[in-house]
């Protein structure tokens, strides 16, 4: 870039955005759309972060021309749409599975979802027009009004804490290690605050070189954090823990027929041959000690089949153990039956010593949150609904370090993934996952859930192992790195070791969000302080 590009990219960036901020009824509304389409672009699988430095420059560019608090909330309402909408395409191909049956949920998923969703992003923009927030200020107050209310997303109702801005750096590990201090949410209140920044270029009431400096410092901060955790990989070792050899099943099996009352024999079956096949490695010196299948990978209620167990116990290893995912039913207090999606582990003998039922449950997918108005069963549920289990423990399986079981999403909530130190539970020393990614097939879904699963490993500082019907599977260390994966629509199994957490928690394993909470108000009290200064 020459002098003369430097001095005359202000003028250029002023042009634009005084273009941007002119923009009336649904030209503005549809540029906005626009910049939240692009937005998508910087999260898993594309991890292309550079063009948030044109999203967000855009989105405040088009809200400094909203007159109104309605204009306001408009403009991140149709950003977050977008976004949204193709963001969350995927989730309508678990649809298509039963169409028939489901046919009516489709426009709710597919356009329902993004609508609810964008409220959140409406309100962040709100919040900023309301500050009336101007030069610099103005990037500081939109980072931390957008990572509040992507807090709040992940939390109300449920929460549905996907897709966050700093899902993007799950492509750049070196950066993605400052989750381990700040958590996802405070990566992406740093990434939407330096995206912000290009913003100030074009603003007449900053000195350029002000802009400047703080635009270079925002990338600095970045480069600085790259540094820092690229440190942090060099010092990581490939400890494992002794004596204990996974191997995960990866059967692929399709959606369509995984419930099909003529083939939940032949899946298990099939998963059967495949735990009991020879080792996948080269010159494996070190025998299989535990085999891990999928959530739901035993489609029948293995406490009332003695011989389903002792099938199972079949193919465990000598010693060790078959952790699998199952169905499981008990009597109600009023007689009618509970169901649990459950993880169960099965020893040589075919005896059940160790369970786990899902805590935390897809609102529609496996409970009807709304009965009331909508008198159909859950979806992933053939009808039937699941009940809740007590939520995160810590569990002791025979050969294996204590372990935090998470079945399907309940890994995509940060912070709420191991039990927490003042219910008195032992520290888990790795998380399992297990998942079935086949109701989406081969989309963005898929790739977005490991990226998710990868920086809960680097948040908590302990690995994890995902075991997907089709996924993907694979094994993350306590730093984020993949040792073994499955790719996606691949039938198979991969041996792998355990990686060993770190000694001790990190600092977000330590204080959960806390430290996040701190930087958020520092950033809302430096915003409001300066949101009248050139």
């Amino acid at each position: 870039m020459t002098a003369t590009d430097t001095m005359t990219t202000p003028a250029r960036l002023g042009r634009l955005s005084a273009r941007l901020s002119g923009l009336t009824g649904w030209r503005r509304l549809a540029a906005a759309a626009g910049f939240g389409g692009l937005a998508t672009l910087a999260l898993p699988p594309a991890n292309a972060v550079p063009l948030l430095l044109i999203a967000f420059p855009g989105l405040l560019w088009l809200l400094d021309g909203a007159r109104t608090k309605r204009q306001a909330f408009a403009v991140g309402w149709f950003f977050g749409f977008a976004h949204h909408l193709l963001g969350l395409y995927w989730i309508s191909a678990a649809l298509f599975t039963d169409i028939e049956r489901f046919w009516w949920a489709l426009p709710l998923s597919a356009a329902g979802l993004p609508i609810l969703l964008a409220m959140f992003t409406g309100f962040a923009t709100l919040l900023v027009w309301v500050l009336k927030a101007r030069g610099l200020g103005r990037a500081v107050l939109f980072a931390a009004s957008w990572a509040l209310f992507e807090w709040l997303r992940g939390h109300v109702f449920t929460g549905f804490p996907w897709n966050l801005t700093g899902y993007g750096w799950t492509g750049f590990l070196p950066v993605l290690q400052s989750v381990s201090l700040i958590g996802i949410y405070g990566l992406s209140l740093l990434t939407v605050l330096v995206a912000s920044l290009p913003a100030g270029l074009a603003d007449p009431a900053v000195p350029r070189r002000r802009a400047w400096g703080a635009l270079a410092a925002g990338l600095a901060l970045f480069a600085a954090l790259g540094v820092w955790g690229g440190q942090r990989l060099a010092g990581a070792t490939d400890a494992a823990v002794p004596g204990v050899r996974l191997r995960l099943v990866q059967p692929a099996i399709d959606q369509r027929l995984k419930w099909a009352p003529g083939e939940r024999v032949r899946n298990v079956q099939q998963q059967m041959e495949l735990s009991a096949a020879p080792s996948t490695e080269f010159m494996a010196t070190e025998p299989i000690t535990h085999v891990i299948w999928a959530e739901t990978a035993v489609p029948l209620f293995l406490d009332q089949d003695a011989r389903l167990r002792q099938a199972l116990g079949s193919v465990t290893p000598s010693g060790g153990l078959l952790v699998t995912g199952v169905p499981r039913m008990e009597p109600g207090p009023d007689g009618e039956p509970l169901y649990y999606n459950s993880l169960a582990a099965v020893d040589g003998s075919g005896a059940v010593t160790g369970r786990f039922d899902k805590f935390h449950l897809v609102p529609f997918g496996e409970y009807m949150p709304l009965r009331r108005w909508l008198p159909v069963g859950a979806i992933a549920g053939n009808g039937a609904e699941f009940s809740a289990g007590p939520g995160p423990v810590s569990l002791s399986l025979k050969g294996l370090p204590p372990v935090s079981p998470l079945i399907c999403y309940e890994v995509i909530f940060p912070g709420a993934v191991v039990p927490a130190a003042a219910e008195g539970a032992e520290r888990p020393r790795w998380m399992l996952n297990l998942t079935n990614d086949a109701w989406y097939g081969n989309t963005a879904g898929p790739y977005q859930h490991f990226a998710i699963s990868q920086t809960r490993a680097v948040e908590e500082g302990m690995p994890l192992v995902r075991v997907a019907n089709t996924g993907i599977s694979g094994v993350v260390d306590s730093h984020g790195r993949v040792t073994a994966m499955l790719p996606l629509g691949h039938r198979g199994v991969v041996d792998a070791a355990l990686p060993e957490a770190l000694p001790n928690p990190t600092l977000y394993g330590r204080v959960g969000d806390g430290a996040f909470g701190l930087l958020l108000l520092t950033c809302f009290a430096v915003g409001l302080r300066t949101r009248h200064r050139n």
